[in-house]
């Protein structure tokens, strides 16, 4: 490769990993004048690249998109990562792993035989917990449609089929009018997070469920989600929390076992030493018997702090756990 040739890739290469770029600071990298640089970004506009001029005091170069995606430049690195996002696309939720294996395909084209035999030897599986029912996939039309209303903050119509509604329902889809504010995955399964408009709540739609309308409509101010972080949102949720994540149920017993036992088994609670060998554990949950049941997991005695409402699970479940242990085998 000449030395204009390989000049060329790393100004193209440097272009691309940052959005604006002073002519003295590309040609201090490159070591060469500002003014082969000049001819250098001219080079690349004659291969189509829509580099951009700025204008100000020490000029500077930008790379933008064009109508036409111009060949890309990767290094090892960005090559091997993009062939694993490649394959674990399908875990994500979106129907686009036909499109996935095919741009897999064309990459691997173009990369230089070392590479090449780094990503054939790269096999990459994605492994569900087998508690996790498998998601539906979403359109990645439908995915872009929403991500762009997200991003322009622009309100938006849909229609959402609510569950146990069949497709032959003559009601058809509720149409619901939203300010979208996340999208985001979790549990194998697309969630739109947004602000319902006729109903002047918060809400959680599956994304797999909704059918967007055009156009959007007006531009709104972003609101903050509750606890402020739309994740911990959503996961609290599907646990039956409150919107500020709090569990709606929490309970304190005293259990027969050492605190750094009970603490290997806990990730929500709250656990600390009450004397030789017991600890106080602190839980939530989403119901007092599910509460109850989540303490009588430990194989160890127990003794209810409070509140009363535990204290009456544990009845509740005695007699249920007893009505059942009378049950003769067949």
């Amino acid at each position: 490769m000449s030395t204009t040739s390989a000049r060329l890739l790393a100004l193209l290469s440097l272009l691309q990993v940052r959005r604006d770029w002073p002519g003295a600071a590309l040609a201090e990298r490159l070591q060469v004048s500002p003014r082969t640089v000049r001819r250098d970004v001219d080079r690349l506009r004659e291969l189509g690249y829509p580099i951009a001029a700025i204008k100000g005091p020490d000029g500077g170069y930008r790379l933008g998109a064009g109508a036409e995606l111009p060949p890309l430049l990767f290094d090892d690195g960005q090559a091997v990562a993009l062939a694993v996002a490649l394959q674990t696309a399908s875990a994500t939720g979106a129907a686009i792993a036909e499109d996935a294996a095919r741009a897999l395909a064309t990459v691997r084209q173009v990369m230089p035989a070392r590479l090449r035999h780094r990503i054939d030897a790269l096999r990459v599986a994605t492994v569900a917990d087998p508690a996790d029912r498998p998601g539906p996939q979403v359109d990645s039309r439908v995915l872009a449609a929403l991500s762009a209303a997200v991003r322009a903050r622009e309100v938006l119509r849909f229609d959402y089929a609510a569950p146990g509604v069949s497709d032959d329902d003559p009601a058809g889809p509720a149409p619901r009018k939203v300010e979208p504010h996340h999208l985001l995955a979790w549990a194998g399964r697309w969630y739109l997070v947004a602000w319902d408009l006729d109903r002047s709540a918060w809400r959680i739609f599956r994304a797999d469920r909704l059918t967007p309308r055009t156009p959007t409509g007006p531009r709104f101010a972003p609101r903050e989600v509750p606890g402020g972080d739309a994740s911990a949102f959503v996961v609290a949720r599907f646990r039956g929390a409150d919107e500020s994540g709090a569990w709606p149920c929490r309970g304190e017993v005293i259990l027969d076992l050492p605190a750094a036992v009970v603490a290997g088994y806990t990730r929500d609670g709250g656990v600390e030493e009450a004397g030789p060998d017991r600890c106080r554990l602190v839980l939530g949950s989403w119901s007092w018997p599910s509460l109850a049941a989540a303490f009588g997991t430990f194989d160890a005695a127990v003794e209810v702090v409070g509140p009363a409402e535990l204290t009456e699970a544990f009845a509740v479940l005695a007699r249920r756990f007893a009505a059942a242990s009378s049950i003769d085998a067949d």
